[in-house]
């Protein structure tokens, strides 16, 4: 799975959030919760939705929380009389650069099923599970959480809207020598995944033309 840093200022997709319950934050902590005045450095905050939803995006206002995990309830595939289980949709997504520096501190978040190790179709309940593990932070949770369905257009599927409709299914065209959309598609994902990773992993260390592991190559260096 590539998970892509991606902040936004508002939902840049069409439709309206489901109506849900957000719970409020439930602390972890070791040790005796009333006698103990050490912070907890986990909350989990449990939204529940009316019925069973398939997720598109869950977007939120971040409030000090440095790691964010996510964790849907449905029913496996194939089994949907069966009970519902948990899945780990995304793992310790980053919210913070630094948790002990304000950066991504209030920023707003989006996170797209195609970001999620598991596809939230059909979710009963979703489960934030927030970690600060900074102490310099009195307080940390996250705000304004939505979650947008799936549309029935957006469900058929992954590829963008033009791509997907090169060809009418009621069309037939001669496509000799001209490479499967599918494939495009699929290649341009990649592409763009690729790009996202190298851009994330950039740094500024500068390297010397000719320093290999910190040595000079001596049929390398040129006599004036």
């Amino acid at each position: 799975m590539i998970l892509m840093n991606l902040k936004v200022i508002s939902s840049t997709m069409h439709g309206d959030p489901v109506d849900c319950v957000v719970k409020t934050p439930v602390a972890l902590q070791l040790g005796d919760v009333v006698s103990d005045s050490i912070r907890p450095g986990v909350y989990i905050t449990d939204v529940v939705l009316p019925e069973p939803v398939n997720i598109r995006e869950i977007s939120f206002k971040n409030y000090y929380t440095a790691y964010l995990t996510v964790r849907v309830l449905k029913n496996e595939e194939g089994s949907e009389q069966g009970p519902a289980k948990w899945f780990t949709c995304v793992r310790n997504y980053c919210l913070m650069s630094s948790p002990h520096t304000e950066g991504g501190s209030q920023d707003y978040f989006s996170i797209y099923r195609q970001q999620m190790m598991t596809e939230p179709d059909k979710v009963i309940t979703v489960r934030l599970i927030l970690r600060q593990p900074s102490s310099i932070w009195l307080n940390f949770n996250i705000e304004d959480i939505k979650i947008y369905p799936l549309t029935d257009e957006e469900s058929e599927s992954d590829v963008p809207s033009w791509l997907a409709t090169i060809t009418p299914a009621e069309e037939s065209l001669d496509l000799n020598g001209l490479p499967d959309p599918d494939t495009v598609s699929s290649s341009i994902q990649h592409m763009w995944a690729l790009t996202e990773i190298m851009q994330s992993s950039q740094t500024s260390a500068s390297i010397g033309r000719f320093d290999v592991d910190g040595c000079y190559d001596v049929n390398l260096l040129s006599y004036i």
